[in-house]
């Protein structure tokens, strides 16, 4: 435990900047910015890959899937708290960057904006620090581990989400790749950021031998809770993907059409 959040809260900072550094020394006509948001996108690819592998080991390894053990549904958390501390401050950096003015200092009036326009994500992010990682490692007791796993998997959309992101950088949203990630964007995110919600209740119900409408009622009001505050940005988010993934399709369609 130690260990693994001493290790992850040098290895996420330092890679952002090592990467960052490299790129600017490598690709000079690069800006800063351009720098820092790869290597932004490329870490949060990391940590995705780490989570995901995490959440579908947890998931494939439980039998029960309340009482069943893994030792990744503890130990994981140890690797989320550096990574959602450091993103915090990433997102920052980002965003001062992209935003700073000719005095190119830090103001409270720069930092305010950053609070109102990254408002949901950095909600996001503080909601999961303060309370379900004091849930996932000290108030769930000895149970839940296949659902701490179903939560991990959540990530399995990000590296989708940040190759777009990479794309668009590369000025490459004109191809076939591009159209093809975000066909997978779409269908990841769906399927691991709102479609494992429902999973989840589906298979409490098969386990403790109830309907699927009769389980909301019969688990804790808090876990009712907690995953109305954990689906709904994911379906806000999702809906800004649909949208985005229409405009791409009508601009393609307005080419083919001239």
């Amino acid at each position: 435990m130690p260990l693994t959040l001493v290790f992850f809260s040098f290895f996420f900072p330092g890679f952002f900047v090592l990467c960052a550094w490299g790129l600017h020394r490598a690709l000079p006509q690069w800006t800063v910015l351009d720098c820092l948001t790869f290597s932004n996108r490329l870490v949060s690819s990391i940590q995705a890959v780490l989570a995901s592998g995490s959440g579908l080991i947890i998931v494939l390894s439980c039998s029960d899937v309340v009482s069943c053990r893994h030792w990744l549904a503890r130990e994981y958390v140890w690797v989320l708290i550096p990574y959602m501390t450091y993103d915090l401050g990433a997102m920052y950096i980002c965003y001062w960057y992209r935003n700073r003015g000719e005095d190119k200092k830090h103001t409270l009036a720069i930092f305010k904006r950053f609070l109102k326009h990254d408002c949901l994500m950095l909600t996001h992010h503080i909601f999961i620090l303060v309370v379900l990682v004091p849930i996932a490692q000290v108030l769930r007791g000895e149970r839940g581990d296949f659902f701490v796993g179903c939560i991990f998997t959540a990530e399995f959309s990000t590296p989708f989400v940040s190759l777009g992101r990479i794309l668009i950088l590369l000025k490459k949203q004109d191809t076939f790749v591009y159209r093809l990630n975000g066909a997978l964007t779409l269908g990841t995110f769906f399927v691991f950021r709102i479609l494992v919600f429902p999973f989840m209740y589906w298979s409490y119900s098969r386990e403790e031998g109830l309907s699927l409408w009769e389980t909301p009622l019969r688990i804790p009001f808090l876990c009712n809770v907690i995953n109305a505050f954990l689906i709904a940005p994911q379906l806000y988010w999702f809906a800004l993907l649909c949208r985005k993934a229409a405009q791409m399709f009508n601009t393609s369609q307005a080419k083919k059409d001239s």
